[in-house]
Parts: C-alpha cells; structure tokens; sequence
C-alpha cells in the first residue's frame, strides 16, 4: 500500500489535472453543477454494480470515477468563490469529528448501536427537525424503506422481537389479500405497500439486505432468462409458438446449471 505521501501526490496530480482540463478541454468546460447530476447517479450505479458482483477492480475503478465527479463539482464551485475542494474535506473532517465524541471526545459507547443513536441525536441537535430529514426523498422506494427504518431505530422507535415483525408480515399479507378480493385497486397498492415495508422491516431483523437480495434475484432471472432464449434460437424456435410449459423446460435446465 502507498505511503501517506504517495497519497498527498496522487490526489494533488488529480487536482492539477483537473484544473488543466477544465481550462482547455472543450467538454470540461462546459459542463455545470446541474449538467454533472445524472452523470454522477450513473457513476454510483456502476460502483454499487462493481460491488455486488465483487469486482474489485472494476470497484477501484468506479470509485475513481465518483472521486473525479467530486473534484470536479469542487472546481466548478471555486471559479464562483462559493467553495473549493479543501472546504469541502474539511467540511467532512470536522462532522466526523463532532459525530464521534467518543473518540474525540469523553462519551462512553457500549457498542454500534450507542453510535448511532449520539449520531442522530446530534444531528437533532445540529438543526435538523427530523430524524427523518436526512432521508433523500429520490432514493428508490426499497433503499428508502431500509433508511427510514434504520433511523426509527436509532432513537427507540422498533419491534422489540423479530417475532413480532414476521407476525406484521403476516397481518400486511392478509389485508392484502382482502382488498384484492374486494377488487378495490387503490386500496390493493396501498396494502402491498404496507406489505412490502414489513417484508423489508423483517429482513432487517434478520440481517438481510432487502436490496442487494432483490438485485442477486434481478440477475439470476437475467441469467436464466438469458440462457432460454439462447435456447430457443438454438432449437429454431420462437417465443410466439412455445407455451409456458415448454419455456419452463429451458428454464429448469438453467435452473439445474446453476444459473
């Protein structure tokens, strides 16, 4: 690994590139704050992609990526004076610093749990209204589930037994059914939403992950999905003449693959 020099230089060789791109390439120059956004969710999406399919690699590379889009927002935001890449580290430096008192400071945490507690409690006390202000309201709906739960939980506000929750799940489930046997649409949508919430609520208790389990599943109906039609063209076949119970063999060929 790079000594804390080696690393000073690298990030100051991006900073000066940055800078030469910015005043002489054509494209740099003319990007914004706002024309940067949806480039940078993509950015993130191809990260969290890296990630879940453990290419380290591809996740050093990503992360280059998003550290290129930070420096670049720093540098757009320094020609107007409103703050520059050393605001924005310092900025991060002194909020971990206060929101850990119990390194920096004389609080005695017990374990993860006390950490997150002070953490939302100073935030209160920082100004923020809510607990769940912090929440992004653009998160996609499962990661947002996961969010407002995890920070429900951190001042108090959660099932005491896991038994308790799969018992939501189940009473979630049940309205759900009902409300589809009256044909009622709305209130359907409504109570799967409900239902959906208690599903990610028990998977918390559990230690799951409802999003990268969602994601692993996503993948795996794409593999088998994808070897069915590869399949099908092989055996000159066509989705317009197969019935279902003729998919299904390919499907459970992929299946006992391994896919």
């Amino acid at each position: 690994m790079h000594s804390i020099e080696e690393k000073k230089a690298a990030f100051e060789r991006l900073l000066v590139i940055m800078d030469e791109l910015r005043s002489q390439c054509p494209w740099d120059k003319k990007q914004t704050i706002q024309s940067l956004r949806h480039l940078t969710i993509e950015e993130v999406y191809e990260l969290t992609d890296a990630i879940m399919e453990k290419d380290m690699l591809e996740v050093k590379k990503e992360l280059g990526d998003v550290l290129l889009h930070i420096v670049f927002y720093s540098k757009i935001a320094s020609e107007t004076n409103e703050f520059d890449i050393a605001d924005v580290i310092n900025g991060i430096c002194d909020k971990l610093i206060h929101r850990h008192p119990h390194i920096y400071g004389d609080v005695k945490v017990l374990d993860d749990l006390e950490v997150i507690q002070n953490w939302e409690k100073l935030k209160l006390k920082e100004g923020n209204k809510s607990v769940l202000g912090g929440v992004p309201t653009s998160l996609p709906a499962l990661i947002k589930s996961m969010r407002i739960q995890e920070k429900a939980r951190a001042v108090g506000f959660d099932w005491e037994k896991e038994e308790q929750v799969f018992e939501k799940v189940e009473e979630e489930l049940n309205e759900f059914k009902i409300e589809l046997e009256k044909g009622d649409q709305k209130m359907a949508e409504d109570e799967f939403g409900d239902l959906l919430f208690a599903l990610v609520n028990y998977a918390r208790f559990k230690n799951i992950n409802p999003e990268e389990a969602l994601e692993r599943t996503n993948k795996k109906f794409i593999r088998r999905f994808q070897f069915m039609e590869e399949k099908i063209i092989e055996n000159n076949l066509s989705f317009d003449t197969l019935k279902l119970e003729e998919m299904d063999v390919f499907w459970n060929q992929a299946k006992q693959k391994g896919l």
